[in-house]
Formats: C-alpha cells, structure tokens, sequence
C-alpha cells in the first residue's frame, strides 16, 4: 500500500513540475507573452515618439499658414523669396552655380 502510496505521489508532483514548466514557457514565450509585450511596447514608445514629432511639425505649418493668411511682413518675404520680387530702386544679386570641377586625366582614363 505504501509503494501506491509513493508512485501517486511521484505522479503528481512530476504532474505540477510539468504544469509549471508549460505555464512558464506560456507566460514568456506565447501569443501574449512577456517577449511578444516587450516587443510591443518598444514600438509603441517610438511611434508615440514620431506622433509627437509629427504633431509638432504640423503646428509649425500652421503657424506659417496663419501667418501667410495675416502678416504683411511674412507675405512680402515669402513673395520676394519664392517670386524674386524686388522694391523700387532694388538691386538683387544673385551668385552662379559652383562651376563643376574639371576631370581630371585619371578620371578621364576610367571612363
């Protein structure tokens, strides 16, 4: 009886070690486990992070729009800017393009 006994009680301790070993592999390697719940969290610190960046860039254009639609100083600089418009009695300068540098006779020989 005492050999029953013992084999029940192997049995289902050798049950719970197995139970908890799959619960653990479960728990950090599953569909929703603790790697998959890393994972996501990183991604969603560097979206929240590009949401922000986003959202301020877009302020900024729509503190240029407002200021287009109202600020004479604005809209005259970005006309002069855009346009190459001038005042009365202005001379713009405007430089050439670097000229581009002459091959020289290796550069020629690889070609």
């Amino acid at each position: 009886m005492t050999w029953v006994y013992s084999a029940r009680r192997r049995l289902a301790t050798g049950t719970v070690a197995v139970l908890t070993l799959w619960l653990f592999v479960h728990v950090m390697f599953g569909a929703n486990g603790m790697v998959v719940y890393r994972e996501k969290r990183s991604e969603n610190q560097d979206l929240q992070q590009e949401l922000n960046q986003l959202k301020k860039e877009n302020d900024d254009y729509t503190a240029q729009i407002r200021a287009l639609k109202t600020d004479p100083k604005t809209i005259e600089k970005e006309a002069r800017e855009q346009l190459h418009y001038t005042k009365r009695g202005e001379v713009v300068y405007v430089t050439p393009a670097p000229a581009a540098p002459p091959a020289t006779a290796i550069d020629r020989a690889d070609k």
